[in-house]
């Protein structure tokens, strides 16, 4: 399934974000891999993100594919 959320930071190291869904204002969602293919640069803190959930709502099965404005 894939989902929208906000972008809050990103980790160039280990190419990791924290995000938070939309609809859950309270618990940030940490360590959700990143798509290699998005530029380092494009990961801007309050920028839109689709991510894509293979396990439920699990982050270690999760990776934001693609970010928006």
């Amino acid at each position: 399934m894939i989902e929208k959320a906000v972008l809050k930071s990103f980790n160039s190291t280990d190419y990791t974000a924290t995000i938070m869904l939309n609809g859950s204002y309270k618990t940030p969602m940490e360590k959700v891999a990143v798509a290699n293919s998005i530029p380092s640069a494009a990961m801007i803190g309050g920028r839109r993100v689709a991510v894509l959930f293979y396990d439920g709502y699990n982050s270690k099965g999760a990776v934001i594919i693609a970010v928006y404005e």
